[in-house]
């Protein structure tokens, strides 16, 4: 299927926007003239945003609390990490998406702005997104949340992220997830897959850039290492269901699927949907395309199925 109409003005603005440099630094790359969080849309204006810090083994981390007005008493929560290749963005850039989604269902979100690449590399990120998810439980009198009804979800590598604190959730028992929410995630390393070679470029996340996010994530002795690269785990024993939301031109499409079917060979329910016509990332491009919400409105849907079942 062709891109939809609305990807490809997404797309124009983008290209109207951006001043490709040569050889740019990691400062230049985190830098954001555009101010892209515009992209994202509207934020919910029925959701307080708090602001804390949380202390992980190596640091104290910047965290931001969606609570919806009105809040239940021992809400369920939803634990976020962000995508941008564990190199870039930060947590408030998804602001319009993570207030939506507390508005949506009534629960307490949680974004964890968990240390970056390459300053950082595997496993710090993903022990800050680990530590992320126990300050959550223990914590949950102090925001209202059900310390037993907790979800952990993310956009790719924000998606690598959580399949990840799901496996060792899984496996220490630390934590009885009600669900993973995985959007678009990179949890493998085959680069010569089919998603792969149809979209090397031109369709937003380009394959080298993708390559690029790895090797300042994970170094060649960690790539075997099923919480740096998911795919390599064996043990699905007690993993948590999973929603996985997919982009039909995505150079990342075939690690989602890849890693849904071999949840599903392993026992594990999966709810998956891929969106036609859409590229990586448009859970972020609520100002040009109206599948962002789609996706959004799906996301909120399936949690709360969920969230009901792990009561």
């Amino acid at each position: 299927m062709t891109l939809n109409s609305q990807t490809i003005e997404y797309l124009n603005a983008v290209a109207s926007l951006s001043q490709p440099l040569a050889n740019p630094t990691v400062e230049q790359l985190r830098a954001d003239p555009a101010n892209w969080i515009n992209f994202a849309g509207d934020s919910a204006d029925d959701v307080d945003v708090r602001h804390t810090y949380l202390t992980t083994p190596t640091a104290d981390i910047h965290t931001v609390v969606f609570t919806p007005n009105g809040v239940k008493p021992e809400a369920p929560a939803l634990v976020y990490y962000h995508g941008g290749g564990w190199v870039l963005s930060w947590i408030l850039r998804y602001s319009p998406q993570l207030s939506r989604i507390a508005s949506e269902t009534g629960a307490v979100v949680i974004g964890i702005n968990y240390q970056k690449a390459p300053e950082h590399p595997f496993p710090t990120p993903f022990n800050d997104c680990y530590a992320g998810l126990l300050w959550v439980r223990d914590h949950a009198k102090e925001l209202g949340t059900d310390p037993n009804n907790i979800g952990v979800a993310g956009d790719s590598a924000g998606g690598n992220l959580a399949a990840a604190v799901a496996l060792k959730s899984a496996e220490t028992g630390d934590v009885n997830l009600a669900f993973q929410a995985l959007l678009y995630p990179c949890v493998d390393t085959d680069f010569d897959s089919e998603s792969y070679l149809a979209h090397k470029t031109g369709f937003g996340l380009e394959a080298a850039t993708m390559q690029w996010f790895w090797n300042q994530y994970v170094t060649p002795q960690d790539l075997q290492n099923r919480y740096a690269v998911p795919m390599r785990a064996e043990n699905f024993s007690n993993v948590a269901p999973a929603i996985i939301a997919l982009a039909e031109h995505d150079v990342l499409r075939d690690d989602g699927l890849r890693y849904a079917e071999k949840l599903l060979e392993n026992g594990v329910a999966v709810a998956m949907k891929e969106w036609p016509g859409m590229i990586h990332g448009f859970f972020n491009h609520g100002k040009y395309v109206d599948d962002a919400y789609a996706l959004r409105r799906w996301l909120s849907d399936q949690m709360l199925n969920l969230w009901q079942l792990n009561k």
